[in-house]
């Protein structure tokens, strides 16, 4: 395990994630991830550290309300939000991680627009 470090396109929220080198996302297909660009690393919520921009975070959220999707009231990029599936956690979106410490980057396709099929009872476990 490393420590990576990312943030929004202007730099206004910063955050630190304890992940491997080697990372392996999720790409989801729902209407929001798919929109938005966005691949999934799926970190405990002690493995994540928002270093800055809290004060500038706005949330977002819809149908159940679980989800806290966090974006950056300068620029609107979302670079992590709490998901549904883990709601004890983070997602950050591995486009917002510095480029430099990363090894290889493995994106799996998830079926988010079939949610409740890939997670029947209600959560995911964390994979890395």
């Amino acid at each position: 395990m490393i420590r990576h470090s990312g943030g929004c396109h202007c730099g206004q929220v910063r955050f630190e994630v304890t992940a491997p080198k080697d990372l392996s996302v999720s790409e989801c297909n729902c209407s929001i991830c798919s929109k938005a660009g966005y691949l999934h690393l799926v970190v405990p919520a002690d493995r994540f550290k928002l270093l800055s921009g809290r004060d500038v975070l706005k949330t977002y959220s819809f149908n159940t309300h679980t989800a806290k999707h966090l974006f950056c009231s300068v620029c609107g990029i979302k670079s992590f939000y709490v998901p549904r599936s883990h709601p004890d956690g983070f997602s950050v979106n591995a486009r917002c991680i510095d480029s430099e410490t990363i090894g290889e980057l493995t994106v799996t396709p998830f079926d988010g627009r079939e949610w409740e099929a890939q997670y029947p009872k209600g959560r995911g476990e964390y994979r890395q």
